[in-house]
C-alpha cells in the first residue's frame, strides 16, 4: 500500500472544514462562471463537478479559475477521466464505485481520489489502497444514517462522504456522525435553476447550506492511512466521536 502524497491530505483537510460539498451538473459551460461566483460568494468555496453531461470538462476548467473556489470532478469513469480533469484543473477526483485503476492514477497525478463505496468489501478494498475516505453512495438509498453506522465501525480508521439523497431536513444527522467529514449535495444547485440562470436564487440556498455547515462544528479528526502488514497496523486508531443519530 502506497500512502496517498501530502498535497491529497491538504484537499481533503480542505473539505472537511467545507462540510458541504456542492455536486454540479451543468448542461452549458458557460454557466460555469457566474456558478462559481455565486458559490463562492455565498460562502461554499468548493464543488464537484460531474462529467455526466459534455459540458462538465470545459466547466471544470472555468471554474477552477475562481480562486476562492476548490474544484473537483465527479462521475469519473476511469483513468482517462482522472487524467484530463486534471489537466482541466480539478483537485481531487470523485467515482460512484471505487475502481483501483482510477485509484491509482490519481496518486500518480498528486489528486486525491474518493471512489464510491457501498460495501464492506468495497470500503476494505479502499483502505488497503491507502485510502483515508470514501463516498458513501447513494447515501439515502442504502439505508441513510443507520447503515452508516454499521458498515463503518469496522473501519475506525477511515472517514466518509455521504451523497446521494442528502438535503437539508436530513443533513444535520450526518454531520453529526463521528465517521463523516463532509456531504456531497445538489439541493444548493439544481439544474433548473442553473439552466433558468437563477443566480440569487443558487446565492440564498449556498448561503444557507454554509451556515448549515457551520452550525455542524468541525469534523472529525483526519487519521494517518493504515500501515498494513505490520505492527502499526495494530496501533489504535484516532478516536472518533460516537454519532448523535445512532
Amino acid at each position: 500500500m502506497t500512502p496517498d502524497p501530502p498535497a491529497t491530505g491538504d484537499v481533503l483537510g480542505q473539505l472537511a472544514a467545507m462540510r458541504v460539498i456542492p455536486v454540479v451538473v451543468l448542461d452549458d459551460s458557460a454557466a460555469a462562471a457566474p456558478l462559481a461566483g455565486a458559490l463562492a460568494g455565498a460562502g461554499l468555496r468548493c464543488a464537484e463537478v460531474t462529467l455526466r453531461t459534455p459540458a462538465g470538462a470545459d466547466a471544470i476548467g472555468i471554474m477552477a479559475r475562481e480562486q476562492d473556489l476548490l474544484v473537483g470532478a465527479g462521475t469519473v469513469l476511469d483513468p482517462g477521466q482522472a487524467e484530463h480533469a486534471v489537466e482541466a484543473g480539478a483537485r481531487f477526483i470523485v467515482s460512484p464505485g471505487l475502481d483501483e485503476e482510477v485509484i491509482r492514477r490519481c496518486r500518480e497525478l498528486s489528486v486525491l481520489a474518493l471512489p464510491g463505496a457501498a460495501t464492506a468489501t468495497e470500503i476494505q478494498r479502499a483502505r488497503r489502497a491507502g485510502l483515508r475516505a470514501v463516498k458513501f453512495f447513494p447515501a439515502e438509498t442504502l439505508g441513510g444514517v443507520r447503515a452508516l453506522d454499521a458498515v463503518s465501525a469496522p473501519f475506525p480508521d477511515l472517514r466518509f462522504i455521504p451523497t446521494g439523497g442528502i438535503s437539508p431536513p436530513n443533513l444535520q444527522p450526518y454531520l453529526a456522525h463521528g465517521a463523516v467529514l463532509a456531504v456531497g449535495g445538489s439541493w444548493m444547485v439544481p439544474r433548473q435553476l442553473i439552466a433558468g440562470q437563477d443566480w440569487a436564487q443558487i446565492s440564498r440556498l449556498a448561503r444557507e447550506a454554509a451556515r448549515l455547515a457551520a452550525e455542524s462544528g468541525p469534523p472529525p479528526r483526519i487519521p494517518p492511512p493504515a500501515a498494513m502488514g505490520g505492527p502499526a497496523e495494530r496501533e489504535r486508531p484516532a478516536p472518533r466521536e460516537r454519532s448523535q443519530a445512532s
